[in-house]
């Protein structure tokens, strides 16, 4: 898969998506890659920069983020976060922290990997949570917003977790609405959206992203 030319940045890039995504742009035609993190890995693409920050104060290295195409995966759980508001703060604020410093620094296209049921008037917190950062990154003012909402995502995660170990076998049983979709497929589909950037907000629901991996 190609990319338009210009430079990319990925926050989120050590989640499940994220690595997906940096693995794929590492092998796309942008001129520059950049990769927001607390850490880097021991393995990481040599062609993709990494960006060292502290999420609570984005506004120190401001000036390493500027990028055209801004891809964040960011997200956590309300079981690793430890709480509500800290939750609320990896899923919320860091994302709308990361989409307002890009586009002061220049940023066309946002693209954000959301949930299934994202609606910031759901009575479930996390649904609600997130529909309210979708809110929040349309009205930065991009000229293009792609907004990805994956049901359960499949891939190889650093923890376990039991709710997607014991849904796994049902996947081809389900509504193809609820189906899991692969990280893979999700940052695919992300990469492919930036290719075609459209004027607006655009809305990837889980049911379109499943039919092809890359």
């Amino acid at each position: 898969m190609t990319a338009p030319s210009g430079s990319a940045l990925v926050a989120g890039a050590t989640g499940l998506v994220g690595r997906e995504l940096v693995r794929q742009l590492a092998t796309s035609d942008y001129e520059r890659v950049s990769a927001l993190l607390r850490r880097v890995p021991a393995e990481f693409p040599s062609r993709v920069t990494p960006i060292v920050a502290d999420f609570d104060h984005l506004e120190r290295i401001a000036g390493q983020l500027a990028a055209d195409d801004v891809f964040c995966a960011l997200g956590t759980t309300i079981k690793t976060a430890g709480s509500r508001d800290a939750f609320r703060r990896v899923d919320h604020d860091y994302v709308v922290a990361v989409a307002r410093v890009a586009r002061e620094r220049g940023a066309r296209h946002f693209l954000l990997v959301s949930s299934l049921g994202a609606d910031q008037r759901s009575r479930v917190f996390y649904s609600r949570v997130k529909g309210e950062v979708e809110a929040a990154v349309q009205a930065l003012g991009y000229p293009s917003v792609t907004i990805v909402r994956p049901s359960l995502l499949l891939g190889e995660r650093s923890e376990f977790r039991l709710g997607e170990s014991l849904m796994k076998p049902f996947g081809p049983l389900m509504p193809r609405r609820y189906r899991p979709v692969h990280a893979r497929a999700v940052a695919t589909t992300l990469i492919r959206a930036a290719l075609e950037p459209r004027p607006g907000v655009r809305i990837i629901e889980s049911r379109e992203i499943s039919m092809g991996e890359g």
